[in-house]
């Protein structure tokens, strides 16, 4: 028989095919399905080489509907193939030499008890066998593929023909290469996730909720991008998100908030506005009601007047602690703090005590949470600064466009976001994700020291407002209520 132009361009048509071919379970049902196909035979089963041993991947068998294959554990009646040389496929994998047997029945060379064995359960003939190594470009082993029983054109099993060795051989090869990139890609994929682990434990160690904010944020990200997937199924929509896309937002998730090391601890877990000056403000009103006791001993001020003070100095005292941990200032809690401010005690020599020092005023006074314009100022740089680590960081052109997503996640559409002031078009998809998936997580979170978490209804509701005002995109919105929905059921 002799081997054709067709023969060729089949082959060559089948190495471009493998080449754009990324699932590596599908890469290798492909070597035994081609060459199966290429050498007309019935069977065909597919080794890997693990841990010094074959490990059975693939069987296939046309006359007996058999399609095998083998995923996780090692299944338990097809045992690993030691490297022992009296085995026909741990001699190809060997001596990376191809093993043509015309009849294992009447061969003496091998150990083919095992296939005989397989015969006499199964009712099933084997006679000819084409055994070839899989090597790849570095003449790496990677496995065997074992077909089994050639077919002439009327069905009747026949010995493989030698010149189809050089075409099973290159599919081989090419198989080998493909799986051999798969891992390297695979590897470093796994590579990349280390160093955005490692970045993770460094932030939690420093922001213990932090954590749990980022993975909550890639949770809620990745329930969104596989709604909006499944919107663009239905025809509802354009954008969609594939395994590799969604891959690549999720790693922006996890990445997000890495500029958050550089931002000092206590200003990140400020809990209330006063914090650490709580105890002095504490202590200072207790001086007071000394100071007002020593008026009165000394006749500056009357009994009533001293009774007065104190009742004074409590209500006010508690007054501070109420509003030292609100969300929001009202306008007449706001002009409480103002007023409290300007109350002092004046001693006999003139010595002036306020009530409060300037920057206790400039906390109380916060209209909403409990940072000063400074201090949020100093968090809001922390995207600046996850821009400028993960521009430290090389990704290939697979990933380029993750450290724009994970910098611009407080971007707003109507440009009043930051650090940019982005608009519009200049926000991609996938940065709308994740600042809906972080606002909605904020808002949510059980685990915050200065806020208390909102319903889903109430958090929905907000970003709904955020929505009106154009800072978010309704639709998403919209979309993950409904997934958020769909989860629960």
């Amino acid at each position: 028989m002799k081997l054709e132009y067709h023969d060729f361009e089949r082959i060559l048509k089948i190495g471009i095919r493998l080449c754009t071919e990324k699932d590596r379970n599908k890469l290798l049902e492909s070597i035994v399905e081609n060459g199966m196909q290429i050498t007309h035979c019935d069977a065909g089963t597919l080794y890997l080489l693990e841990d010094n041993r074959l490990v059975f991947k693939i069987m296939k068998t046309l006359s007996m509907g058999i399609s095998c294959v083998a995923e996780g554990e090692p299944m338990e009646d097809m045992p690993p193939v030691p490297m022992e040389e009296e085995n026909v496929c741990a001699y190809t994998a060997i001596h990376r030499e191809i093993i043509n047997i015309a009849d294992v029945y009447d061969s003496d060379r091998f150990d083919f008890s095992g296939p005989k064995r397989y015969d006499a359960l199964t009712g099933y003939h084997t006679k000819s066998q084409l055994v070839i190594p899989i090597e790849n470009n570095e003449s790496e082993l990677l496995g065997v593929l074992q077909l089994i029983n050639a077919m002439d054109e009327q069905g009747n099993v026949v010995p493989f023909d030698e010149q189809y060795n050089i075409m099973i051989r290159s599919l081989g090869s090419m198989t080998a290469i493909e799986l051999t990139n798969i891992a390297y890609t695979e590897e470093l994929k796994a590579l990349l996730y280390s160093f955005v682990e490692a970045f993770a434990t460094a932030v939690d160690e420093r922001i213990p909720y932090n954590g749990s904010h980022t993975r909550k944020v890639a949770k809620y990200a990745g329930i969104l991008a596989d709604y909006v997937t499944k919107k663009h199924e239905k025809g509802e929509c354009e954008e969609y998100f594939d395994e590799g896309h969604k891959d690549k937002l999720l790693l922006a998730a996890l990445l997000h908030d890495i500029g958050k090391m550089v931002i000092p601890q206590k200003v990140m877990n400020r809990a209330t506005r006063l914090e650490e000056h709580m105890e002095r403000v504490e202590k200072r009103f207790e001086l007071l009601a000394s100071y007002y006791e020593v008026d009165m001993l000394r006749g500056r001020i009357s009994e009533i007047e001293y009774q007065e003070k104190l009742t004074e100095l409590k209500e006010e005292m508690e007054f501070i602690h109420e509003i030292n941990d609100v969300g929001y200032l009202d306008d007449e809690k706001y002009e409480h703090v103002k007023c409290l401010s300007q109350k002092v005690h004046v001693k006999e020599d003139g010595t002036v005590t306020p009530y409060l020092s300037e920057a206790e005023t400039q906390y109380l006074s916060i209209r909403r949470g409990t940072l000063s314009p400074s201090e949020r100022k100093m968090v809001e740089s922390h995207v600046v600064m996850t821009g400028k680590i993960l521009d430290k960081v090389r990704f290939n052109k697979n990933y380029s466009m993750v450290p724009k997503w994970a910098a611009s996640h407080h971007e707003f559409l109507n440009g009043t976001g930051y650090p940019e002031g982005l608009k519009d078009e200049e926000i991609d998809i996938e940065t709308r994700i994740l600042t809906i998936a972080d606002i909605y997580e904020a808002l949510t979170a059980t685990d915050r020291p200065y806020k208390k978490p909102v319903p889903r209804e109430k958090a929905i509701a907000i970003l709904r407002s955020m929505a009106l005002e154009g800072k978010v995109e309704m639709r998403l919105v919209d979309w993950l209520e409904e997934a958020l929905e769909e989860e629960d059921l």
